[in-house]
């Protein structure tokens, strides 16, 4: 079916329109913190100054351990209970699939408070763990339910043929599955990348006191009311907690965008 050059143009001003409006505040953010202010002198020199004085290099080294932490264990795991709910049949696969969403459904205010002293109990409060394990369950609830629709819109024929070839089902999974979930996947941990990286409750509930492990959005709420009130350091402070996020979608932003897309062209 071909296209009209009335309608192709329209399409290309709407996209155009959505486009402006949602680089548009990006772009404000990162213009004021270039701008000089009663605290800053404007330029590149508003970054350089807003990490000293905001100590954002630790908070941005916490928020790389705990993401990178969080990203792995919660794939691997989702990739293992998506399999197994995608492919398999048995007893309680349904009563497990649907308390999976019920964690999707649970916001984390509704439980961190309980949480908090759960894990004081234990003693876990105020050190890593305390961030990461919330936030590898929350993960897990959805990766399991994004990459069981991955494996069960999966090719029966392909895992068909592997089995008659001897394959286990271990082989199947990680030679034959997973790559075909690649984008799927790969979606996945951009999306869990950018949750835990923006997390915010979590680590200001379960590290009262432990500024060392304070990650990079919460030192950036203590660094606003703290050490500035300038908002051009503020902004470069935003900046500068915001470009991790963006560099990883734009490496990953082409698996990404076809793991979004998977669903839409499959039966």
């Amino acid at each position: 079916m071909r296209v009209s050059t009335s309608e192709r143009t329209m399409n290309y001003v709407i996209l155009l329109a959505f486009a402006v409006f949602a680089i548009y505040p990006i772009l404000s953010i990162v213009v004021a913190g270039l701008q000089p202010d009663a605290e800053a002198q404007g330029g590149l020199g508003n970054l350089a100054q807003a990490w000293e004085i905001g100590r954002f290099g630790s908070y941005l080294r916490t928020s790389l351990l705990v993401s990178t932490f969080v990203v792995a264990v919660s794939t691997v795991l989702s990739v293992l209970a998506g399999f197994a709910l995608g492919t398999m049949r048995f007893r309680g696969a349904d009563a497990l699939f649907y308390l999976m969403l019920i964690g999707i459904m649970m916001p984390a205010e509704a439980i961190v408070v309980p949480l908090f002293f759960d894990l004081r109990s234990v003693g876990l409060t105020d050190t890593f763990w305390a961030i990461a394990l919330p936030q590898v369950a929350q993960s897990v609830a959805f990766g399991t339910f994004w990459l069981r629709a991955a494996f069960r819109s999966s090719s029966r024929s392909i895992v068909e043929a592997a089995r008659l070839d001897g394959a286990s089902t271990g082989r199947i999974l990680w030679q034959v599955l997973v790559p075909l979930a690649r984008p799927a996947i790969v979606t996945l941990v951009v999306l869990t990348f950018m949750w835990t990286w923006n997390e915010f409750l979590i680590p200001l509930v379960m590290v009262p006191t432990n500024e060392a492990l304070r990650t990079a959005p919460l030192g950036l709420g203590f660094f606003s009311g703290q050490y500035t009130q300038g908002y051009a350091l503020l902004a470069a402070g935003a900046t500068i907690v915001a470009l991790p996020v963006v560099i990883v979608y734009l490496f990953l932003q082409r698996h990404f965008i076809a793991g979004m897309l998977e669903g839409a062209v499959k039966d």
